[in-house]
């Protein structure tokens, strides 16, 4: 049986050559148009690729980050049960010498007792650069921000008076009946001993001050993000389409702009700075391990602990989360960029474990059920279906 030549499916008129192949081809139907756009989206910008030295400053900050950071509540129910235990064991059982037990060392004499002019080194640039940049250049929120430092210094100033006050005032002075010996200041003069209660004002310097510490990073936590979100909303507003529904959506465009500059600016500056508080909580950490062990009876130590944990928790805890009567907290202005977002997966894992029985066997996570369960479960339809199969006389 003869076949006949395959006819093609693309007719064309004309001469053969290079235009009428070029006809053909324009006509071939499995080829696009011309005049069909192909969309290839991806117009949003994205973050510049990152360098090595930055790659290695995010690990040292990382590393800060755990340690500075570390859970408040959990931090001081560490140390009170530190100083409570610890304390209670070194007032009856003698601790061996070591070079901490000297009050003459290094760290004791520079660093604890100017503990307070050592924390307000790093407190304040660190406040004031990061008010600087959340406000916007405003300087009401800097001084409200700087407000929380001057309060921190008076609750200092405020309890070591108190402490020393209840020291003089409520002791007495050993082996003397002398009215004029009751002074702590006449009595170590006569070379006589003076027995009161000497609440530990280095415990308390301590304590409050790594908390202090703590609550003031956690500025840091997000920060770096802030970059990405001001380049988003400026590709946002030169987007005519698109409608901004970043946190930075209520700024206008000279605040957007004193942003982006400020940020670009003092981000290498608050990198030192935690790295600096890190390093000075370290130190807190150490030095309370010292006076726990070598310094003041228990109860004098469990007391300025329990004065500065009181005082952190109503000013960080409860003062500055007011709305309207409080100070700002860390990391408060004009926008919102450090807050946590809930995690999708477990709020799909929380509706799956609401419907799915856990007790009920299942296949491949699917649950199974028995033709004797799904008759018990349909009740209702199972007398129906009796209903209509008994035929009517």
């Amino acid at each position: 049986m003869a076949t006949g030549k395959r006819r093609s499916i693309h007719t064309s008129s004309g001469n053969s050559g290079t235009s009428g192949s070029g006809l053909r081809s324009s006509r071939m139907n499995f080829r696009p148009s011309f005049t069909q756009q192909e969309d290839r989206g991806g117009t949003r910008p994205t973050a510049a690729p990152s360098s090595i030295g930055l790659i290695l400053i995010t690990m040292l900050l990382h590393v800060c980050k755990k340690s500075l950071l570390f859970d408040t509540r959990l931090k001081v129910a560490i140390y009170c049960s530190m100083i409570f235990t610890i304390s209670l064991i070194a007032d009856f059982v003698t601790m061996p010498r070591t070079y901490f037990s000297r009050s003459d060392n290094a760290l004791n004499r520079y660093f604890v007792k100017w503990g307070w002019g050592w924390l307000l080194s790093v407190i304040i640039p660190w406040v004031a650069l990061t008010a600087h940049t959340l406000g916007c250049g405003r300087r009401p929120i800097l001084l409200k921000h700087l407000a929380r430092v001057a309060f921190a210094t008076f609750a200092w100033f405020f309890w070591t008076r108190l402490f020393y006050y209840i020291e003089n005032n409520y002791g007495r002075c050993l082996n003397s009946r002398d009215i004029q010996m009751q002074s702590k200041i006449r009595c170590l003069q006569a070379g006589k001993f003076w027995s009161g209660l000497d609440i530990s004002g280095h415990a308390f310097i301590l304590v409050y001050s790594s908390l202090i510490l703590a609550e003031e990073g956690s500025s840091l936590v997000g920060w770096e993000g802030i970059k990405d979100l001001v380049m988003r909303e400026e590709h946002t507003r030169s987007t005519p389409t698109e409608t901004s529904r970043g946190p930075l959506r209520n700024l206008s465009d000279n605040d957007l702009e004193f942003l982006k500059k400020a940020h670009q600016a003092l981000t290498p500056y608050l990198r030192g700075l935690f790295v600096a508080m890190t390093l000075q909580q370290l130190l807190w950490d150490i030095m309370l391990v010292s006076t726990t062990l070598y310094y003041h009876i228990m109860i004098e130590k469990f007391l300025a602990s329990v004065a500065a944990i009181m005082t952190w928790y109503v000013t960080y805890k409860w003062w500055y989360k007011l709305p309207k009567i409080g100070l700002p907290a860390p990391g408060d202005g004009l926008f919102k960029y450090n807050e946590v977002k809930p995690n999708p997966v477990f709020i799909i894992r929380g509706r799956r474990s609401t419907l799915n029985d856990n007790n009920q066997p299942k296949f491949m996570g699917m649950p199974l059920r028995t033709m004797q369960e799904t008759v018990e479960s349909n009740p209702t339809n199972r007398q129906s279906d009796l209903d209509v199969s008994t035929p009517r006389v």
